[in-house]
């Protein structure tokens, strides 16, 4: 209750200030007041003072790219307190890179959170890279958290000091996937669900039809997190100066281990309180044990150094063009949202970018874990039009599976973390009906129609065994199609593609071992394989699609004039639960193909 009138207010404020400025302001006051604010754009950025320690927040939310959003939800964010620092991936890379060459910034203080950002694991793979290249130059990091989570302990592992609160506690415990079944729940409110599928892995309807997981989704669920865990023990092993075996040995005998014995198990070096922590950091600084603080500036600020910020676009003066077009979220048909990979949006976008002489190479950032087969369709026929032009690589983050593989496999080259979720190779379709809910309540229907099919599409009733052959042919005919054009555009026999096929989710280095995948790295090893399949040399700059802020948002962060504060507040577990079957039911309202044919990792793959 408190959120709704929370957001209500949020969107009642955004009207009155619209509406004030229009009429207050007039036409041509707003212009100057448009233009008033661009300038402050203009400003010299943050200062950076000599021996400045960077923090890097772990409670910033870190995504491939910052969604456009509409001026509600930019009010709606700025009236809110529990809103978290928002940065992109390659915007925490370049401010890495940056800091390590930058001879005023003598270390990185990584602070942990309360409330730790949900970054996916193969972005994580990335910073970590990152953080390892900034520690090689020779300066320091120090980590320091009350509590460290397995994915925070992921990037404080690489410091130099690892410290923890004497009454902390750090996870180490392995890694899981929960999968919520709705099955009893859509039986109870009698809403009907009829699946046709193809792939004896392609688990996405599980959850519609059973209460718990087939054998074969559990096996390749298993060999996921298998992989993923083996990755995670093997990076920390070699900064800790322990071996896989050790490590697995103090995940199955104590998982959660307190201050002491993290210090004892060596995963730890220190154990101190917040104070003892800032002292250090004070002398490294310079500053007297008097002064409050130590220098410092945070990461988010860093990256908008005019200096640090040209670098995400490398050689700016040049003509040549490395177009980046994210591919984040859902795959839908039509425009979609801004947080979903609307099928003809994305689509109009490439197509633009074939016709750009200036863009002399594409690169695709795929984070999807897939949707309409159609929408798919549409980006993918696009992604093969610009490769017959141009160099298209794509660039496989957190998840690039199913639709988010179909999108990506044209492409002359992909690249991806090790522990990127991909594959899923199959076809599924799902059919809700609210029949029984409806005659419960009352409700009838009655039709006519002058065809035997006239009626596929309703939702009043069940369909009929004829009309599940019918649709079965379809979802059959777009697998043998998935099938045949992996087969061509990756260069691999069609028998063996089907044997790899069926539905299943592989990890980015197993789909290099069977090619699906070509290169494993990350975003910026993408840009620079384009760069070099375009034969670029170093004349080349980077733009970024869709662009990442509407005229709106900078409006409103320029009337703001404050960055939003981290919540320190955890949140509960009733509610973490109940976020969870928000997301379940986005992804039904996300299910808009015409066909409800759909080409999707399983439901919601969560690894924690």
């Amino acid at each position: 209750m408190k959120d709704f009138f929370k957001y209500t207010f949020a969107s009642l404020i955004g009207s009155i200030l619209g509406i004030t400025l229009i009429i207050g302001l007039g036409f041509g006051g707003l212009i100057f007041f448009v233009a008033s604010i661009a300038s402050k754009t203009k400003d010299v950025g943050p200062q950076v003072k000599d021996k400045s320690i960077l923090v890097f927040d772990l409670g910033t939310n870190i995504t491939d790219t910052r969604p456009i959003s509409s001026t509600g939800e930019a009010l709606q964010e700025a009236l809110s307190s529990d809103q978290p620092t928002t940065m992109t991936l390659r915007t925490v890379i370049n401010t890495l890179n940056a800091a390590a060459q930058d001879e005023k910034i003598i270390g990185i203080y990584i602070k942990g959170s309360n409330t730790p950002g949900a970054t996916g694991l193969a972005n994580l793979q990335e910073i970590r890279q990152a953080l390892q290249r900034f520690r090689d130059t020779g300066k320091t990091i120090i980590a320091y958290d009350m509590d460290w989570t397995e994915r925070e302990y992921y990037l404080a592992s690489v410091a130099d000091e690892v410290v923890i609160n004497p009454f902390g506690a750090l996870e180490f415990n392995g890694l899981s996937s929960q999968t919520m079944f709705l099955t009893g729940a859509l039986d109870k409110f009698g809403i009907g669900v009829q699946v046709t599928r193809v792939g004896k892995y392609k688990s996405a309807v599980e959850p519609f039809i059973l209460e718990k997981m087939s054998p074969e989704n559990r096996q390749q669920t298993l060999q996921l997190l298998q992989n993923i865990w083996g990755q995670y023990l093997q990076t920390i092993s070699t900064s800790r100066g322990l071996t896989t075996q050790q490590l697995q040995a103090i995940a199955d005998n104590q998982g959660l281990l307190i201050a002491n014995t993290s210090l004892e198990t060596k995963l730890v070096d220190r154990v101190a309180y917040y104070d003892e922590v800032l002292t250090k950091l004070k002398q490294l600084t310079g500053k007297e044990e008097e002064d409050k603080t130590f220098t410092q500036v945070s990461l988010n600020n860093y990256g908008k150094v005019p200096k640090v910020a040209e670098g995400l676009s490398n050689n700016v003066k040049s003509n040549n063009k490395i177009a980046v077009v994210y591919a984040e979220g859902e795959i839908v048909n039509g425009t979609g949202t801004p947080r979903q990979v609307g099928g003809d949006r994305v689509a109009k976008e490439l197509r633009k970018l074939r016709f750009d002489d200036k863009v002399k190479a594409v690169v695709l950032r795929v984070n999807s874990p897939g949707g309409s087969a159609s929408a798919s369709e549409v980006i993918g026929r696009e992604v093969k039009l610009i490769s017959e032009e141009k160099p298209v690589v794509v660039s496989m983050g957190n998840i690039a599976a199913s639709g988010g593989y179909w999108i990506s496999m044209n492409a002359d080259r992909i690249v991806a973390e090790p522990t990127t979720v991909t594959g899923s190779i199959g076809v599924f379709g799902v059919l809700f009906n609210i029949q029984e809910v409806a005659n419960e309540n009352g409700i009838t229907w009655d039709v006519v129609k002058v065809g035997k099919f006239a009626d596929l599409n309703t939702t009043s009733r069940p369909k009929t065994e004829e009309e599940l052959v019918l649709i079965q042919k379809m979802v059959d005919s777009i697998y043998e199609r998935f099938i045949t054009n992996v087969a061509t555009a990756r260069n691999l026999a069609k028998e063996k593609v089907a044997e790899i096929a069926q539905g299943r989710v592989w990890s980015g280095a197993d789909a290099q071992e069977l090619g699906l995948v070509d290169e494993i790295g990350g975003i910026e090893v993408a840009i620079k394989v384009a760069a070099e399949k375009a034969e670029l040399g170093d004349s080349w700059k980077v733009e970024e699609y869709p662009k990442s802020r509407s005229l709106e948002q900078r409006i409103f962060r320029s009337l703001s004039g404050v960055e939003v504060d981290i919540s320190t507040t955890p949140v509960d577990p009733l509610t973490a639960e109940f976020k969870k079957l928000q997301q379940e039911l986005a992804s039904l309202r996300a299910m808009n193909d015409p066909y409800g044919i759909y080409t999707r990792l399983p439901f919601n793959l969560r690894i924690d």
